[in-house]
């Protein structure tokens, strides 16, 4: 991670407070985090399509922060893209799995006595606790705990099932992490290239999983995946809070993400940048 270079890629409009997003088959699959929706954009055409995560709700988008799923991460294994709630709160507990050919809801799943006994392992309050990245390889899960609250507990969980809805081993693996500006970083997503995990952390001042605080800039960082030890950390940013990253292009000397910002405001736009980085 020598280098970086981070450019505007494009503006889409329509989509509010972006919290993660997939690159795949020219089209990005986005979420927000005040939101009930699975977004979809053709990078061809430019067309924006909605696919519902919840039916039967009054409000699915700019949804009240109070009664929000708050939607903050996404993760896809083979056809199934997962959409996962960050457990901030007792209505944030929802994981949405989607067939992504059919863009049709399989399962609601409640994550709630997980969360439970994530907090409980690795003794984080119910006040700290806030997931923002979540990865799954088809056996294990990898979620990563965002350190935005008062205790700065950024960590990563290890579900060592392919469906923790019956029996799983539980790791867990705590992080620290710098400063910017004076301001603690903390997680807010992450992906798995190859034996790597590349991480986005924001640094807000606020010491809330709940309310939101001014930005002081956003990095990004390499996390061994059997090691589980931190390579490298960089900043990229002073002002924005990048809150999702996935995978644009790769080769042997150069990797391309995409990345989104929740501007935390229901402005109907969003903005993808693009991150180059030198391995």
């Amino acid at each position: 991670m020598k280098k970086f270079q981070l450019d505007l890629f494009l503006k889409i409009i329509g989509i509010s407070s972006a919290s993660g997003l997939i690159y795949k088959n020219d089209s990005l699959y986005i979420i927000s985090d005040n939101s009930n929706v699975l977004y979809e954009y053709s990078m061809a055409t430019a067309d924006l399509q909605k696919h519902f995560l919840i039916e039967n709700e009054a409000v699915n988008e700019n949804v009240p922060k109070n009664l929000k799923s708050d939607f903050e991460a996404i993760t896809q294994y083979e056809d199934d893209i997962f959409v996962v709630g960050s457990g901030s709160t007792a209505i944030r507990n929802k994981m949405i799995q989607l067939s992504e050919t059919r863009k049709t809801v399989l399962q609601n799943h409640d994550l709630t006595d997980l969360y439970l006994s994530m907090q409980y392992f690795a003794g984080i309050s119910a006040e700290d606790f806030n997931i923002e990245g979540v990865i799954f390889t088809g056996e294990k899960w990898y979620f990563f705990q965002r350190g935005n609250g008062k205790n700065a507990k950024n960590g990563i969980f290890t579900i060592e099932s392919p469906y923790f809805t019956q029996g799983y081993s539980l790791l867990y693996n705590s992080f620290n992490l710098p400063k910017i500006n004076g301001i603690p970083t903390s997680f807010t997503d992450a992906i798995l290239v190859d034996d790597t995990f590349y991480f986005l952390a924001a640094a807000e001042d606020s010491q809330s999983t709940y309310l939101d605080g001014e930005v002081a800039g956003s990095c990004v960082g390499q996390i061994d995946l059997k090691t589980m030890k931190l390579k490298k950390i960089k900043k990229i940013s002073n002002e924005h809070k990048f809150e999702g990253i996935t995978l644009f292009k790769k080769s042997e000397d150069v990797l391309e993400f995409l990345l989104c910002e929740d501007k935390d405001n229901e402005i109907l736009e969003s903005t993808i940048y693009k991150l180059t980085l030198n391995r």
